[in-house]
C-alpha cells in the first residue's frame, strides 16, 4: 500500500470517527495556494477544520505532536480562502482541531485515534 492510500485510508477513517461524535462533513481535501486541509466540518454551529496526522509508530513523536507553528499557519491561510470562496460558513465560529491516528497496539487492522479539539487558534 502505498503513502497516499494510507494517508487517504487514515482520513476516511476519520471522518467516520469524528461523524460517530456528531460532527458532520462539509469537505474533503479541500486545496489553495496555501496549502491543504484534510477534512472540513461542522460541529453544529461551528466550523471544525481538522487536520489528520498519522504515523505507523510513536518512535519519531506523537502524531500530533508534527503540526508546528508553521503548518498552522498554512492551514489557517487555508481556512481563510475557504471562507472567502464559500461566504455561507463566515457567521459560524471557527475550530481548528487536529487528529492523531495511529494503529491500535492490541489490534493493528483498527485504529487509536487521539482527537485534540482547539489544537490551535489563528
Amino acid at each position: 500500500m502505498s503513502s497516499r492510500d494510507i494517508g487517504e485510508r487514515a482520513e476516511k477513517a476519520a471522518c467516520i470517527y469524528l461523524r460517530s461524535h456528531g460532527l458532520k462533513t462539509v469537505c474533503q481535501n479541500f486545496r489553495c495556494r496555501f496549502g491543504e486541509i484534510d477534512i472540513i466540518m461542522r460541529d453544529k454551529t461551528t466550523l471544525v477544520f481538522v487536520e489528520v496526522r498519522f504515523r505507523r509508530q510513536a518512535d519519531y513523536g506523537h502524531p500530533v505532536e508534527t503540526v508546528d507553528r508553521h503548518k498552522q499557519e498554512r492551514i489557517g491561510r487555508t481556512a481563510q480562502i475557504f471562507l472567502q470562496e464559500n461566504p455561507k460558513f463566515t457567521d459560524h465560529e471557527l475550530r481548528f482541531d487536529v487528529i492523531g491516528i495511529k494503529p491500535d497496539r492490541d489490534n493493528p487492522d483498527r485504529y487509536a485515534f487521539d482527537w485534540i479539539r482547539h489544537a490551535f487558534e489563528f
